[in-house]
């Protein structure tokens, strides 16, 4: 169904959110809330330099919400002009890197705007290099990309615009080539990445903390190919790995020298069960010049 929101002057048109009153509260005073007291009750460690990126889960808020607080919390008070979203696609989609058609998502907070400039730009970059470029979709049921959507209009300081990024190929090549693009896309823009991905998924908690642990000491040493190889090698698990390599080749590009874990979690924590659990992990990518 075609959403459309009218403004004085033009009509907006809007994907729909299939997770809201679900993945996350609907009332929007409620979700308000709620990702504050995340953010708020995040004890973060100092984080030195400008921040490039930021790496956060996307289960149900209600699982995974005490860890993204971490992921976002060192981001209130920025005010990027274009935040780069880059997720993993769940469903099965056949194209390897995908878009919203629509200009804007719709969360209980308000609609966050496409910067379709940008994601042209982005389009052009990688049909050069790949000879193919983002197939748009409509009305996706994607949850892992619009999950991030209200912690950020939460902690930014004021309006920014999207680009979102899909990727359902398995391919090192393209992750890496969808990372230079982005670079070259947010080179000359005031932009933040953001990495959506969890970890583990369906392991007893002490297995699930062990591959985690090794996933992400792939991350902190900001090695993309890492995360991908540990994989394949059943060291450590990320759904989410060829998005988390794509925005880890990026602000490589763009400077940015060290990647800082700031929490671990998984569903047991939340739920008790630990049985079966799925891993979280907030971290920060940032330039700090030491390189």
């Amino acid at each position: 169904m075609l959403e459309l929101i009218s403004t004085m002057n033009f009509t907006l048109d809007v994907r729909p959110s299939p997770i809201a009153g679900r993945w996350y509260p609907g009332d929007a005073r409620r979700l308000a809330d709620s990702v504050d007291d995340y953010m708020a009750a995040a004890q973060l460690p100092p984080i030195e330099g400008r921040i490039v990126g930021v790496v956060a889960p996307h289960a149900g808020h209600l699982y995974s919400g005490p860890v993204a607080g971490y992921a976002f919390a060192p981001l209130r008070g920025l005010q990027p002009d274009l935040v780069a979203v880059i997720s993993p696609m769940h469903h099965p989609y056949q194209p390897a890197l995908l878009t919203s058609a629509h200009e804007a998502y719709q969360t209980p907070l308000g609609p966050v705007l496409i910067e379709q400039e940008a994601l042209e730009e982005l389009e052009d970059l990688l049909v050069d290099d790949l000879g193919f470029g983002l197939a748009r979709v409509r009305n996706d049921p994607e949850h892992s990309l619009e999950i991030e959507l209200p912690f950020l209009q939460r902690a930014l300081a004021g309006p920014f615009r999207l680009l979102p990024v899909m990727v359902r190929s398995q391919s090192a090549e393209i992750s890496r080539s969808l990372g230079k693009a982005l670079a070259k896309t947010l080179a000359s823009r005031n932009a933040l990445l953001v990495a959506s991905t969890d970890l583990s998924h369906f392991y007893p908690q002490t297995q699930a903390k062990t591959l985690d642990a090794e996933l992400l000491r792939q991350v902190e040493a900001f090695d993309p190919q890492g995360v991908i190889r540990v994989e394949d090698e059943g060291r450590g698990f990320a759904c989410g790995r060829f998005a988390l390599a794509a925005v880890l080749w990026a602000a490589r590009e763009l400077g940015a020298d060290r990647v800082q874990v700031l929490h671990h979690a998984t569903s047991g924590d939340v739920t008790g069960d630990y049985s079966e659990v799925v891993g979280y992990a907030a971290a920060v990518i940032t330039q700090t010049g030491r390189l």
